[in-house]
């Protein structure tokens, strides 16, 4: 089985572990972002992000249009 790539995560450069061809095992699939969620945060970013990121940037996002 091949290692998967190593690379950082674009908002805070943390280590992951780049499972894109694997979805359903990948770090990132823990964090349930509805359409609206994922459309703000490729706004802001083009590459991977960690689980952490993706929920703080969910909560960013929640917290916005509750304002």
């Amino acid at each position: 089985m091949a290692k998967h790539e190593i690379i950082p995560c674009e908002r805070c450069n943390t280590p992951i572990e780049c499972k894109a061809n694997s979805y359903t095992k990948c770090q990132c699939s823990v964090v349930q972002l509805n359409l609206n969620e994922v459309q703000y945060i490729s706004e802001l970013y083009d590459g991977c992000l960690c689980a952490k990121c993706l929920f703080e940037l969910q909560q960013e996002y929640r917290e916005g249009i509750a304002s």
